[in-house]
């Protein structure tokens, strides 16, 4: 089998500016519009979703995730700062601001819940360490009550923890960071098996904490677990621990089923960089006591352009097991302020669902706070944390509140609010274009399989649990584009559009030009304007 082509660039292995400016020229080539492009020359296509046909049905889409900075970090470029408490929900003080992001960001608006998964980074933003310097406990009050009462109150599963160190008695340097790729300081098998326990203890520790009283039930479960966070990174300095290839998979066979018996239920991942692919996940595969504790691969493919999950090759050497990307951002090179953006984020949940099949796929923070360089790419929001100067950006944004990046939220939004956990996808029949097939990865279209796709203009359909049939649709082109949707489906479907500049706090219907709404099925004539995401949604 022939290897995929790179996938995706370590955030974390690009520390500072002059390192970023070293490297990038070696990176694979990103290529996100930085504007609208043209596309084919037809400026429409007739669409077929069968989703009057159970043999349409394709995966069962779980819900999204999103990560936590629930402890302070100094930023990406440095160490933690553990003279500093501040985080999320911590530092949300201000009058309405926690029911806000609650509602309004995890909840997606939705009246029930959202986001399913909160990705919890151990030994980076939940890293107090006990006395013997073996386990991780709160670093601060009620740091973990506090987390469980925001996944409570948003309706979250449970967490997506992982970890980006183990407790420092275990390091090499002693250490939850530090320069050169610190790594485990030992390796024979009865010390990872000590290890293994003092993970299981760290799990039970985040439950047990979670109880709003001794006697209460938990607030708190696991419902995914990984092992280390991009386990060839050596570069990171705040928080990581670097394995060899044969050591990542002695680990992992070693404390993997520590946590699957005391964890029945949970679901662990690998590699939380490029799945089963390159060394470190070639072990994995290669090793049958390692599969056996393997639920799903993750990818970290990080801002790059959405056509890449219709090009590249993720699934071949799965062995049957799903892939998801678990980690989405913008890093400095790749222009975290571009418009484009937002349908790029969009595209990258579609097309890992479409031609993945992927069950999950996770954004990497909820907020940044204001202080933090890196905010604008990474964030779904910024909240400026209590004693931070004032930010241009925001004049009128007080400490201990927070406000939206409209630009990563949007490319999210509707898929928080109109796919609750569980949906499934339905397939599309999408048009060949008649001026044939182009060559070009960000132009015309392309080609898995040797069937033609439209990476500019993208659909997707599914139906809610409750068998509600709702479809998205994408326009990345320069001008108007009319999707012919057959939806073998009666009833009336309203729309929803989101762009780059949309209101979060508002419901962005889609008028008629009588100036009704709704579209009655089964054949809808949807026109989506250049950098527009719509979701058609049946009554």
């Amino acid at each position: 089998m022939s290897s995929p082509e790179p996938l995706g660039v370590s955030r974390r292995s690009i520390l500072r500016g002059a390192a970023i400016a070293g490297a990038a020229a070696s990176l694979p080539q990103i290529l996100i519009p930085t504007r609208a492009h043209a596309a084919d020359d037809d400026t429409g296509g007739s669409y077929t979703i069968a989703f009057d046909d159970n043999g349409a049905k394709r995966q069962t889409i779980l819900g999204l995730g999103f990560e936590i900075q629930s402890d302070s970090i100094g930023s990406n470029e440095g160490a933690p700062d553990n003279n500093v408490v501040s985080g999320v929900p911590l530092d949300l003080t201000a009058t309405g601001a926690y029911t806000r992001f609650i509602d309004k960001m995890l909840k997606g608006s939705r009246s029930d819940r959202g986001f399913r998964y909160c990705r919890l980074a151990m030994g980076l933003y939940h890293r107090g360490v006990t006395a013997d310097g073996k386990r991780f406990e709160d670093r601060y009050p009620d740091q973990t009550r506090k987390l469980a009462q925001m996944v409570a109150d948003a309706g979250i599963e449970g967490l997506g923890v992982e970890y980006w160190s183990p407790a420092p008695y275990w390091k090499s340097n002693g250490q939850l960071g530090g320069a050169g790729g610190p790594t485990l300081a030992s390796f024979a098998p009865a010390d990872l098996a000590a290890m293994g326990d003092a993970m299981v203890a760290d799990l039970n520790y985040l439950v047990a904490q979670s109880k709003a009283t001794p006697t209460s039930p938990p607030r708190l479960q696991i419902s995914w677990w990984g092992l280390q966070n991009e386990p060839h990174n050596r570069e990171a300095t705040y928080g990581g621990c670097a394995y060899s290839t044969d050591q990542y998979r002695d680990t992992f066979t070693i404390v993997a089923p520590k946590i699957k018996t005391a964890f029945p239920n949970v679901k662990i991942h690998a590699t939380s960089y490029q799945g089963w692919w390159q060394p470190w996940g070639n072990k994995l595969t290669a090793s049958s006591t390692a599969l056996g504790y393997i639920d799903a691969w993750t990818w970290h493919h990080i801002g790059d352009n959405s056509d890449g999950q219709i090009t590249r090759d993720y699934t071949s050497g799965a062995l049957g097991r799903p892939v998801f990307n678990n980690e989405f951002e913008y890093l400095i090179h790749q222009s975290p302020t571009n418009d484009g953006n937002t349908l790029n984020t969009a595209q990258s949940i579609m097309n890992w669902m479409t031609f993945q099949n992927s069950p999950t796929w996770w954004w990497l923070h909820a907020l940044k706070p204001t202080t933090d360089t890196r905010a604008e790419g990474y964030g779904l929001g910024y909240w400026r944390p209590p004693g931070a100067p004032a930010d241009s950006r925001f004049p009128n944004l007080q400490p201990g509140d927070w406000t939206w990046n409209r630009r990563n939220w949007n490319g999210i939004a509707g898929f928080v609010k109109f796919m609750p956990w569980d949906s499934v996808r339905y397939h599309v029949e999408e048009p060949h274009p008649a001026n044939g097939l182009a060559t070009s990865p960000v132009t015309g279209t392309v080609t898995p399989g040797g069937v033609t796709y439209r990476p500019h203009q993208r659909i997707m359909a599914w139906k809610t649990p409750t068998g509600k049939p709702v479809l998205v649709v994408t326009n990345r082109g320069t001008a108007d584009y009319t999707f012919t949707v057959d939806t073998k489906t009666t009833g009336t479907f309203r729309g929803y559009r989101y762009r780059h500049d949309t209101d979060p706090d508002t419901t962005p219907g889609i008028p008629n030009a009588n100036g009704s709404y709704g579209k009655s099925g089964p054949f809808l004539t949807l026109t989506v304007p250049p950098m527009s995401i719509e979701f058609w949604v049946h009554d």
